[in-house]
């Protein structure tokens, strides 16, 4: 059982998931269901399938915030299903984080190709990371979107909160301005870096002991920032 992968599938539609989910039993693979985007976020977060299956056209939140919620912390591949089939629906959806994305109706050996594809990028690459990461005193649930610091819960804006979740997703790498502006806010161009700058500072007078002297959230001058975790 250990041996085979596990897939997430988000829909509300009854009939896709009880096609999906005999076929791919059928096929090898364990296979988790959620029909709400909410519980989908909480049983990614719980179980870290290999694959996630998302439909766009959920009761409770677009997919595309489902996507979006996901890649603040995990890089697990995710696969969409929508009626959406305009080109800047596609682009849209692969722009917020999706690695694969079907038109419904889809062809069932077309989703079995698109998995395969997908498992495959997973193995090349580092997969899920911890949801909740702690350092020192702060802690941040990156599945819940809570940051607390000393057990009292830190309110932060949606941007920092972006901003902080994608330099934990990476702790330890070197993020480039240019990476961090695309990323967080959709910006290609690297001439807003005082923009950056000031959520920057925002976030270490919110998290750091010594705003002046960051202890995780540090520079890389002329390059970017870096989140490491001290021992």
């Amino acid at each position: 059982m250990s041996n085979q992968p596990h897939i997430l599938v988000i829909d509300d539609e009854p009939q896709i998931l009880r096609a999906v989910r005999t076929i791919l039993i059928e096929k090898g693979y364990r296979i988790t269901t959620a029909r709400t985007g909410e519980e989908g976020l909480t049983l990614a977060a719980a179980t870290l399938p290999d694959v996630v299956i998302l439909d766009l056209g959920l009761p409770d939140m677009d997919g595309l915030e489902v996507c979006a919620r996901l890649r603040a912390w995990t890089q697990i591949p995710i696969i969409v299903l929508s009626v959406r089939d305009s080109e800047q629906d596609k682009t849209t959806v692969l722009d917020r984080g999706a690695d694969d994305y079907l038109t419904k109706p889809f062809g069932i050996e077309e989703l079995l190709a698109r998995i395969r594809v997908a498992l495959r990028h997973l193995s090349q690459s580092k997969g899920a990371v911890d949801p909740v990461i702690m350092v020192g005193e702060v802690t941040i649930d990156l599945s819940r979107h809570v940051v607390t610091r000393g057990g009292t819960e830190v309110k932060l804006t949606a941007t920092e909160f972006s901003l902080l979740a994608y330099l934990a997703a990476n702790a330890g790498r070197v993020l480039t301005h240019r990476s961090i502006l695309e990323h967080v806010w959709g910006w290609a161009e690297g001439d807003n870096v005082e923009y950056l700058r000031v959520y920057m500072m925002q976030l270490r007078k919110k998290l750091e002991d010594d705003p002046r002297h960051p202890r995780f959230l540090l520079t890389e001058p002329g390059v970017g920032y870096r989140f490491i975790t001290p021992n």
